[in-house]
């Protein structure tokens, strides 16, 4: 099958192929945007309460109307040329494209210090993305020319704000990966040219993963937003130039072995293409698990992450060996492999560095387990209960800067007040109820249809407080028992939205790891090894939230996380990290059947240690252009999976790990008949035989 990629003819053939694919998939690529769901309900739990109610309230009238809120506000009294400007604002305000229905005001405020205008803005099929421009019109129209200080509140401002923030998001976050990717690629193959070829291949990949998940998107059904569109850049550069970094290093090493490079190339594809196989389809499963999550904006990142997964592999296993076979060994100028050469890893850092290792390797893992123990402290800093509006951005935007004037002067919940839906029958009821629960300020008059009855109820705190959502428990425990009546609006889905994620943390976290120890059980035919390395994957995620937390808090000034925070961090985590456990103990085992399972061990570190390295700081780095968004949950994302990624790229594989297997010999792969195959001591330094076997690449064993 090698030979099929790479061959003197077949490699034309499948560049060939990638052409055409690449000129179907573009135009389609480009169409993503177009059906991106960025609505509420394409990120609210399916089944959620809130998400009930906002089907309902169609019922009602238009459910794509949403309100905003103009503040005029003033430091002593508003006078009365102060409320006769405001007026003419609403004649103004009222001939706005995109407002439809009735504006009403300006209600003063009992301090006598502001008005409040409330405007009822039109939904276009855009959804929210057309929002900023609107915000930006009724803005212009609330001009009054007075002394008044002018505020915009309420849902469009906030869904302006936000759009704002996501838009570019795509272009940003590829320019900002392309360019940290490049200066990685640069420095590690030390070539002006070879660092193209990875790129070009990644490139190719993710316009066609987008072309496939637009036709998915339109066809099928699959959710896709602007959160799940821009992560699928960073996963298919970081994970597809990791396993380019992998083929590269066996193929410049087969070089070294290899007249004619077609052979060095179907060789490299034969020995290093299955454990890379194996690791992408262990990332595609791990993130597929995402399907399972309640909150849909999580449940259509797994198959969107899966799928740019799969494509990144087909290309980097296809695309990228008949490029590099095409291009010839000058590619790598100016240290082009030749015949014959010596292969520089057999004697270079990682293999000095497991010879260290080895002299006592129980105080290392013992001393390295305990450095990240103390890490994992800093998870009694962490708050992954919520953001509030006001901290979901790294800056702060007019959205936050209303609400604040908007609770200076009114009710806390004015602009997006709860909505309550019950019986008609039992509507006296449920007003009681809704008005008598603790936490709501007031309740508006009843919207009837047919059976059913609205409330809109007015919440005393802010709408994303502590507060509103303990006045959300208390409203649904009043009204639910009147004829099964049921409360949403904002504060409900963001009530909603964090007790999905928390059960999504639940249910996710550990059937990701349940999955991860049974891929690694069957690669391994084990059970001691696959334990061992769960249990440094679980010390290795809590080390680097640990830090996260400690670093979010006291550098950065961030005030808690989002409450899907640390399912993302996990995932992306485990199931990318687990990458390098593949690629590292499917060596070490390989070489345990000729050598022993200690000499094996540092064998396997010095012949995959330095393409792991590279291939961790690529992904770090691709991870960290999330921090190039204005959004504090992409941020903390970012920073918490870069650190993640370098943590356990450089202590836990190469330090914590390599120290367990010397430590525990041939026991580690029990029950499989490599535990009873004799074993030596570790040598203090590698072998002339075993520093020639370091040249080979990590492969999967025979089995």
């Amino acid at each position: 099958m090698a030979w099929l990629v790479c061959g003197r003819w077949t490699k034309w053939v499948v560049l060939g192929l990638w052409v055409v694919v690449l000129a179907i998939a573009g135009p389609l690529a480009g169409k993503l945007t177009g059906v991106q769901s960025n609505d509420n309900e394409a990120w609210l739990p399916g089944a959620a309460e809130a998400t009930q109610v906002a089907d309902l309230q169609a019922r009602f009238g238009p459910d794509d109307i949403a309100p905003a809120v103009v503040v005029y506000e003033s430091d002593a009294a508003v006078t009365p040329a102060d409320q006769a400007a405001a007026k003419e604002a609403v004649a103004r305000l009222q001939r706005v494209p995109g407002v439809e229905g009735q504006v009403t005001g300006p209600v003063p405020s009992q301090d006598g210090k502001a008005l409040q205008i409330i405007v009822p803005v039109k939904f276009d099929e855009d959804g929210w993305e057309k929002l900023a421009d609107v915000a930006d019109d009724i803005k212009t129209a609330a001009g009054t020319g007075t002394g008044l200080d002018m505020h915009l509140a309420g849902p469009v401002a906030t869904a302006a704000d936000s759009a704002e923030a996501f838009e570019g998001i795509d272009g940003t976050l590829l320019y900002t990966t392309l360019a940290i990717v490049t200066i990685i690629l640069l420095i590690t193959y030390r070539s002006p040219v070879l660092w193209l070829l990875p790129i070009v291949s990644a490139g190719v990949a993710l316009i066609t993963a987008q072309a496939v998940i637009y036709l998915l998107a339109e066809y099928a059904g699959l959710v896709v937003n602007a959160q799940s569109a821009g992560i699928l850049t960073v996963l298919v550069f970081g994970a597809g130039t990791d396993y380019a970094l992998l083929l590269v290093a066996r193929y410049r090493e087969e070089l070294r072995r290899h007249h004619d490079r077609h052979e060095a190339m179907a060789l490299a594809l034969h020995r290093a293409g299955p454990a890379v196989i194996a690791s992408a389809a262990t990332v595609a499963i791990g993130m597929s698990c995402l399907i399972l999550a309640e909150v849909n904006s999580t449940s259509g990142l797994g198959p969107v992450a899966a799928l740019g997964i799969v494509v990144g592999l087909l290309a980097m296993i296809t695309l990228l060996p008949a490029l590099l076979v095409i291009f010839g060994r000058w590619i790598f100028w100016p240290i082009r492999p030749r015949e014959g050469t010596p292969e520089p890893t057999a004697t270079g850092f990682w293999a000095r560095l497991g010879t260290r290792i080895a002299r006592r390797p129980r105080t290392v893992w013992i001393a390295t387990a305990l450095a990240l123990g103390a890490m994992s402290l800093g998870l009694f800093q962490l708050k992954a209960d919520g953001l509030p509006q006001a901290e979901q951005f790294v800056n702060t935007p007019s959205s936050v800067t209303g609400e604040e004037a908007l609770a200076r002067h009114f009710p806390a919940g004015q602009g997006q007040p709860l909505v309550v839906i019950g019986a008609s029958g039992q509507s006296a009821q449920i007003r009681a109820a809704v008005a008598a629960t603790p936490g709501v300020s007031e309740v508006g008059p009843p919207v009837t249809n047919g059976d059913l009855v609205m409330y809109e109820a007015v919440l005393a705190s802010a709408p994303d407080s502590d507060e509103a959502m303990a006045t959300v428990e208390r409203v649904r425990d009043a009204v639910h028992p009147i004829g099964d009546a049921q409360v949403g609006g904002m504060t409900a889905m963001v009530l909603d939205i964090n007790n999905a994620n928390s059960h999504d943390n639940r249910l996710i976290i550990p059937l990701v790891l349940l999955v991860v120890l049974v891929i690694l059980g069957l690669l391994l035919r084990a059970v001691v090894a696959p334990l061992l390395l769960i249990a440094t994957v679980v010390l290795s995620f809590a080390a680097a939230l640990g830090v996260s937390a400690l670093v979010f808090r006291h550098v950065f000034g961030f005030s808690g996380e989002d409450t899907s925070f640390p399912l993302y961090v996990f995932v992306f985590l485990v199931a990318l990290g687990i990458d390098y456990n593949i690629f590292l103990m499917t060596r070490v085992r390989e070489e345990a059947q000729q050598h022993g399972t200690r000499r094996g061990a540092l064998i396997g570190l010095g012949a995959t240690g330095g393409v792991i390295t590279s291939a961790g700081i690529v992904l770090a780095g691709t991870f960290a252009a999330l921090g190039s968004l204005p959004l504090v949950a992409f941020a903390e994302i970012g920073f918490a999976v870069a650190f993640g990624v370098l943590l356990d790229t450089l202590i836990v594989r190469s330090v914590l790990v390599t120290a367990l297997t010397l430590d525990i010999g041939r026991v580690i792969w029990w029950p499989s008949r490599l535990a009873r195959h004799p074993d030596s001591p570790a040598p203090v330094s590698p072998a002339p035989a075993d520093r020639d076997r370091l040249i080979e690449s990590t492969i999967i064993p025979p089995s």
